[in-house]
């Protein structure tokens, strides 16, 4: 398993061919556009509002370098050269006026700036925000399919493309597009032949921009999925270092980040050499527009054509220049724009992934005694389905849900079809009935599976690797659904059990031990948040780890970091042990629960979790069978079906898998 994952997060082609286009780019950035409206529309508004103004002080501004030469500027200095009294008040005037035009595009710029800082940031924080709630709602089938490190670098590099392209991009295309139709009004004004030539350049510029613009597309298209693969592997790597160092890997899980950084490094080179070289084209494509417009203009104006003057000729040759910057603007921006979509793509494909369903009605709630006549107990649930006599005798009369923590929990159903509502005490029995499973359509991992754990039994499950004792665990807490075959809780099926409540009754400790960045105190207290600091001392004794957590550099407030770095494997899963006998569920699952204490540290963890199963149902994940002895049952799996099934002592008398397995001699049995 673990070699096919690195073998997927190697893959550079794993999240689809890396030059394939966006799907649906109208779409994104409609849903894009959405978002912003939706929670900064006034802002939105101030911002469009700003960008016109701007535009239109700075055409005014052009438009008036006519005027200030022609009406102005060239009279004065033709009665300065006749030798006439000079009065500079009405130039002084002309060009406070122009002050004023361009004072009020720069108060519209910075306004519009800051403006679109807050909706960029605020946008950022708002889709992040969405994004990590759904994420929590994702089934764990989502995370055991998709390389971490790809999915953390959505919450960085894609949405960091999506910032760019919000603060810059749009702004910018808009900038560009009212400059556009703004500074082509004014020129047809000034001149319409020298306009015609001007568009006659201009379509030169955009079907030049337009050929590479689509090869730089491609590429950078081909640079975000490549960079998400990259960071995968990055984090698998990391997570692995010890790993790679006992297998003298080093020089192997190189050459494959060499791969890796090479596609991308291709990638993002064909991006960015295409890219970088549209700006000198259209600006040399633009020169040559100048040129020939100055060429054109000035012969126009010498010969005194049409009426155009030289302050024409100033003002137009302005707007040449204002008319292919913003072009040139446009290609740049694309680049950007088809970069942000990608990362967008991959930002809404996590934000749209199925949530894990949950179609439970029945609840775990507070109970108390409280005295009373004996309630009806409804033949039928509110989904039509008959009630099974044994359900029936459970629901005890006389219960009373309560607010406060009783120390007594019970699962309630609301009954629809006639109103009343029962209470089943939560006692921890689980049963399997028949079930097959398969994580996909093509393998299957139970068969048959049938089972019964009683309230406060011990069941083991051993067996070979893979032969689907984890699986079975992970169905009693619905990380998985069955295809076939049933689950009962107290003898309800789990199906209709909230999954929230059902996992709330459940305590695991997993073989490989999550810590979080927080006080050792924080780690055992997420097993129950509002714990007190007493109850986690005796979670914490009960485990056996009061000793070793004492003897820290701050005791119950020493910081772990690095999923606990500071502490040994062992340690680690002394405090997981704790998170989970914290909440005091009545069914415990330990999958390989002591599986990294040493043998000494085990018989004194063992004593503690002896305590900590006392009366509680048990499922036991263990391949140090000395550590199930003492189980009520142990069930013996080998390739996903039960074996054998029964006490220690019947197992070993049966000379069978059990047998084999625990004297290591070949069993009597033949399977």
């Amino acid at each position: 398993m673990a070699e096919e994952k690195v073998r997927k997060v190697s893959d550079p082609h794993q999240h689809g061919a890396p030059s394939a286009p966006v799907k649906d780019p109208k779409k994104l950035f409609k849903r894009i556009m959405k978002i912003l409206t939706a929670s900064y529309g006034p802002q939105m508004i101030l911002v469009l509002a700003c960008i016109v103004l701007s535009v239109l002080a700075n055409v005014q501004g052009t438009l008036f370098t006519r005027t200030l030469i022609d009406s102005y500027i060239t009279p004065l200095t033709e009665a300065a050269q006749a030798g006439q009294t000079v009065d500079y008040s009405s130039l002084a005037a002309a060009i406070r006026r122009v002050a004023i035009f361009y004072g009020i595009g720069v108060a519209a710029a910075l306004t519009q700036s800051v403006t679109m800082t807050y909706i960029t940031q605020g946008t950022l924080k708002k889709i992040r925000n969405e994004l990590f709630a759904h994420m929590e709602t994702l089934p764990i089938s989502y995370f055991d399919t998709h390389a971490h490190g790809d999915i953390m670098s959505v919450y960085t590099n894609d949405i960091d493309t999506l910032r760019q392209m919000i603060s810059q991009s749009i702004p910018q295309m808009i900038n560009s597009g009212i400059t556009i139709v703004s500074v082509l009004l004014s020129m047809f004004m000034l001149d319409v032949p020298l306009t015609l030539v001007t568009l006659a350049m201009t379509a030169v510029i955009v079907v030049v921009s337009r050929k590479v613009m689509a090869a730089s597309s491609r590429g950078f298209i081909a640079q975000q999925k490549a960079l998400g693969t990259l960071d995968g592997f990055i984090e698998e790597t990391m997570t692995g270092e010890k790993v790679v160092k006992v297998f003298n890997h080093e020089e192997a899980i190189t050459e494959q980040f060499n791969a890796l950084n090479e596609d991308l490094y291709q990638s993002a080179y064909k991006a960015n050499a295409f890219s970088n070289i549209i700006g000198p084209i259209n600006a040399q494509l633009g020169n040559a527009s100048y040129v020939i417009c100055a060429i054109l203009g000035g012969i126009i104006a010498i010969n005194q054509y049409t009426g155009f003057t030289v302050g024409a000729l100033a003002s137009f040759l302005t707007f040449n220049k204002n008319f292919s910057m913003p072009i040139n603007q446009i290609s740049m921006q694309a680049n950007a724009i088809v970069s942000a979509l990608a990362g967008a793509e991959r930002i809404f494909n996590l934000a749209d992934a199925e949530s894990e369903k949950d179609e439970g009605y029945v609840t775990l709630v507070n109970v108390t005694e409280a005295s009373g006549s004996k309630a009806e107990v409804p033949d039928v649930a509110e989904d039509g389905t008959e009630l099974s006599q044994d359900l029936q005798d459970k629901v005890v009369q006389g219960l009373t849900e309560s607010k406060e923590r009783t120390g007594r929990w019970a699962w309630k159903h609301y009954h629809r079809s006639n109103g009343t509502t029962t209470y089943v005490p939560l006692e921890g029995d689980v049963t399997f009935e028949h079930v097959n499973f398969s994580y996909t359509p093509d393998k299957q991992i139970l068969y048959d599976i049938s089972l019964h754990a009683r309230p406060g039994q011990k069941i083991a499950l051993v067996g070979s690797t893979g032969a689907g004792k984890t699986t079975i665990t992970n169905l009693i807490n619905r990380f998985y659904d069955i295809q076939d075959g049933k689950i009962r809780y107290d003898n309800i099926n789990i199906k209709k059990i909230c999954k929230p409540d059902l996992r709330r009754s459940l305590g695991i400790v997993l073989q490989e031990t999550n810590l979080f960045t927080g006080t050792v105190a924080d780690n055992i207290r997420y097993g129950k948040l509002d714990a007190t600091d007493e109850e986690v001392v005796a979670a914490a004794k009960l485990a056996n780890a009061d000793g070793f957590i004492r003897r820290l550099p701050d005791g119950y407030n020493t910081m772990l970091r690095g999923n606990g770095a500071n502490l040994s494997q062992g340690q680690r899963q002394l405090i997981a042990i704790a998170r989970a006998a914290i909440e005091n569920p009545p069914v415990l699952i330990l999958d390989e629960a002591t599986s990294s204490i040493d043998t000494r540290t085990e018989k004194i963890v063992q004593s503690g979790m002896d305590q900590l199963m006392a009366g509680r149902t048990s499922f036991i994940i263990a391949h140090r069978l000395s550590t199930i002895r003492n189980s009520d049952v142990i069930i013996v799996l080998e390739q996903g079906r039960i074996v054998e099934s029964g006490s220690h002592e019947e197992l070993l008398a049966l000379k069978g898998r059990y047998y084999q397995l625990y004297t290591g001699k070949k069993p009597e049995l033949a399977y």
